[in-house]
């Protein structure tokens, strides 16, 4: 029997065509099966340099006889961004990392370039690989590396052994970095004799790391008010002083030497927990000085949107304002007493908003109305109204339910005389369905009877007809 089943004849029928294609099917099966023994994902030739190996995730280039003198580059972006591992050694055409090289390895997490003549790493090298964490440059030409490679990285293992570091204050931040992990390595720099030096042990007169001090270290404005910040900063060499920070209100710096003022005007209630950071920068290292605005407003309702219904009924709504806003919820005009069932939930806090709902459990056509939110604080207050519809009325025509008073109650009732004479006919409807289905029975038990004129014609078989003439 065929291995492909009915309907398969013509493709293991006898001829030429059929041996083409089973030629072709023999070389795709080794093909996929070279590609799983080996544990990785195929990879197309085209795709890995001949002096490298691929798979799905890791790029390894190792022999000296075909060296390379960069990364390579597969095919497409999409493998590139697959790639977790890149392991290069034993390079000797490899010298440098530029801005470019990794930026489409936007998955990377651990990198080796060992035993190589790497002598350059740019410092937008890893600007694309914030997922980068282990990072092997052991044994190469390295003589200076810049702090600011890795200031927004979070790297775990940084191994530099075996490079010609210069004992100076550009590689001061490696020492004060790794700690004792240098002397781990073995760390040594070169001073400018020509002797080795164990690089925690380098000590520089002319190099020390920058410090920032932020003055006032805490603002709390009213909204609309201004206000001054200075900022000084220290270190050798010189630092450069960086003003960092993204706001709506108006503002204007004024440096002089060592001390910049920050002026900020009428400021906004947009603001409100916004940071403002001070940073002091040079090749040492940097530090930061930051503060958080602490803006106070009268509260916003920013949004109250119709009920929707999800697990709960909610009406959503966004209130600003600092401090913090007391919410209070009106039904037609009265105070929404809050509980078991009716409820607000805060669901999310930003920088100066509240984002919640007022929940209600199982609301039927009686919860139907106005609603009010009133938002109130020290400062002031706001309110907004929206027309809730949670259950459509039983009864059509009428403002408001007509009330009935039923004396076997002894109170109000909402029946109506309509209601009362649908029952006293669905009543007499079932009396006399009932009084038909015992008159069926009788007649189905007696009716074999002739007495009861069931069989009534034999009753007249025997009577003599008597013919009249005229």
């Amino acid at each position: 029997m065929s291995a492909w089943g009915p309907g398969s004849r013509a493709l293991s029928s006898p001829g030429r065509g059929s041996r083409s294609w089973r030629c072709c099917w023999w070389w795709v099966v080794v093909v996929i099966g070279v590609a799983v023994g080996s544990g990785d994902p195929w990879m197309s030739a085209e795709a890995c340099p001949s002096s490298c190996s691929c798979s799905s995730t890791r790029i390894s280039c190792v022999h000296p006889e075909q060296s390379i003198n960069a990364f390579p580059v597969l095919q497409s972006e999409a493998e590139m961004e697959n790639i977790t591992d890149i392991y290069i050694a034993n390079q000797s055409s490899f010298s440098s990392i530029s801005d470019k090289d990794l930026h489409d390895y936007k998955n990377l997490r651990n990198l080796t370039v060992t035993n190589s003549r790497l002598t350059y790493v740019s410092k937008l090298a890893f600007q694309s690989n914030v997922k980068l964490q282990y990072l092997n440059l052991k044994d190469n030409n390295l003589s200076s590396l810049s702090w600011g490679i890795f200031k927004h990285l979070n790297i775990s293992y940084l191994i530099l052994s075996g490079n010609p570091l210069h004992c100076s204050c550009e590689n001061m931040w490696i020492k004060l970095w790794l700690g004792e992990e240098a002397d781990s390595q073995e760390l040594r720099c070169i001073e400018d004799g020509g002797g080795r030096k164990l690089l925690s042990r380098l000590t520089l007169p002319k190099c020390e790391v920058p410090m920032a001090t932020l003055s006032p270290s805490k603002v709390t404005v009213m909204e609309g008010e201004n206000v001054e910040l200075s900022c000084t900063t220290s270190g050798v060499p010189s630092p450069q002083l960086i003003w960092d920070m993204v706001l709506v209100t108006g503002h204007e710096i004024e440096t002089s030497g060592q001390i910049s003022l920050l002026r900020l005007s009428n400021l906004s209630s947009l603001d409100h927990n916004k940071k403002i950071s001070c940073k002091a920068e040079n090749i040492v290292g940097e530090k930061e000085s930051s503060l958080l605005l602490d803006i106070l407003f009268r509260p916003r309702i920013t949004k109250l949107s119709d009920a929707v219904s999800d697990h709960h009924w909610c009406i959503p709504f966004s209130v600003a304002g600092n401090p913090k806003p007391i919410l209070t919820w009106y039904w037609d005009d009265k105070v929404v007493t809050e509980g078991q069932y009716i409820t607000t939930m805060i669901h999310d806090i930003t920088e100066r908003e509240y984002h919640g709902c007022l929940q209600l459990d199982s609301p039927t056509h009686f919860n139907n109305g106005r609603y009010m939110l009133v938002a109130e604080n020290r400062f002031g207050t706001d309110q907004r109204e929206v027309e809730a519809h949670f259950m459509q009325k039983p009864y059509e025509g009428t403002e408001k339910e007509p009330i009935y008073y039923d004396f076997t109650t002894e109170g109000p009732t909402t029946e109506t005389p309509e209601d009362r004479v649908a029952v006293y006919v669905v009543v007499g409807i079932a009396a006399v369905a009932f009084t038909g289905f015992l008159l069926m029975l009788v007649i189905l038990k007696f009716g074999g009877n002739s007495k009861f004129g069931i069989k009534g014609c034999v009753l007249f078989q025997n009577i003599p007809v008597e013919v009249v003439s005229r």
